[in-house]
């Protein structure tokens, strides 16, 4: 296997204790740095890793033993990280959005310089929507005529205690919970070329319902609920929603229509769980078994696919990431000027991941 590739981790906040779990434990790379606006977290953090340093963003970017940043930022820091990393000649995998704007997205893609750029989510290469895609890819729904994709909550100010981002631009929830759902809709159905939006929200305060600030109420800058209508470049059509004005639904998360037979999709937030056909006529739905994707795998499984098989079999890539961020943005143009938008952007379907078991996964 050779040594180890070398990860600097830039960001320790919740989101890290994932991704730490699932590269430091990998033999195939090493946690070389650490980095955080919180000094000593960064150094608690590698104390847990042998030979790992504790550094500035600027000395981990130089640090010849960290070959690949992992970049788990705020998302407002997203593009400064990146574009440092690649400046020192970095590989970069970051957290979703790829950067806080699309205009800034684009700038980290131009920087790259022969190294390759990732990222998240990678929860799509998981059994759920890759044993969806496997079913789509094997005729056995006839030509994909359409999908839907639900999702609806309250707001994250009913137990976040800090949730003023959420109602911010470049917030909401399109951009929150859109990526999970948009880039497993890619995998599905392929590349989009035209979108057309609308929105609305449903008040101009919200109320923080836990922590120290319980009771504070902030101002909402952005739209709550967002809908629209993807067109795909095989001639599928997308319906989507994503909304914090709602109680509840009993929507699937994504449902895929075919011209023989309808799919539907676990919660494209997680890795695994249950995908389901019906026919025509038929009485119930029935259950697909696990056909292809990383079963049982965490996130930063992304990055692993990558190391392992090199930049050419990277599946959670930049120009996903690039062309999903236009999405949104698109969306977003389309709801306040009240026209289709169509994208500058596209990229590859990349491969079906082969069905990878939590056990091999972990140590191949």
């Amino acid at each position: 296997m050779g040594e180890p590739h070398g990860i600097g981790v830039v960001g320790l906040g919740v989101i890290s204790g994932q991704y730490l779990e699932t590269l430091g434990e990998h033999p195939a790379v090493r946690i070389a740095a650490t980095a955080d606006l919180d000094a000593d977290r960064a150094r608690s953090v590698a104390e847990r890793f042998p030979g790992a340093r504790a550094l500035s963003v600027a000395e981990l970017v130089a640090d010849p033993a960290v070959q690949t940043v992992v970049n788990l930022t705020i998302p407002a820091a997203h593009g400064e990280v990146a574009r440092a990393a690649l400046a020192a000649g970095k590989n970069v995998y970051g957290e979703k959005p790829l950067a806080a704007t699309f205009d800034e997205a684009l700038g980290v893609m131009a920087g790259a310089n022969g190294a390759w750029v990732g990222g998240a989510p990678d929860t799509v290469l998981g059994s759920g929507v890759q044993t969806a895609r496997a079913v789509v890819d094997a005729g056995e729904i006839g030509r994909p005529i359409a999908a839907v994709a639900t999702w609806l909550s309250s707001g994250h100010e009913a137990w976040h205690p800090h949730p003023d981002f959420y109602y911010r631009e470049g917030g909401g929830p399109l951009y929150d919970m859109g990526p999970y759902y948009l880039t497993a809709l890619f995998h599905l159905l392929g590349p989009v070329v035209r979108v057309s939006g609308a929105s609305s929200r449903s008040r101009d305060e919200r109320t923080i319902g836990s922590g120290p600030r319980a009771g504070e109420r902030i101002p909402v800058e952005i739209d709550t609920h967002v809908t629209g209508v993807l067109e795909h470049a095989g001639g599928a059509l997308s319906t989507v929603t994503f909304s914090f004005d709602a109680a509840a639904t009993h929507a699937a998360p994504i449902e895929v229509h075919g011209e023989s037979a309808s799919l539907t999709l676990p919660d494209p937030n997680f890795f695994d769980g249950e995908v389901t056909m019906r026919r025509p006529r038929a009485a119930e739905w029935t259950a697909i078994a696990p056909r292809a994707g990383y079963r049982g795998a965490g996130r930063g499984i992304g990055v692993l696919d990558v190391v392992r098989g090199g930049a050419g079999a990277g599946r959670a890539s930049g120009e996903v990431a690039l062309h999903v961020l236009e999405i949104m943005s698109a969306l977003t143009r389309s709801a306040r000027e009240g026209r289709r938008i169509t994208l500058t952007t596209t990229a590859e379907r990349p491969p079906l991941v082969p069905l990878t078991e939590h056990e091999h996964w972990r140590t191949t």
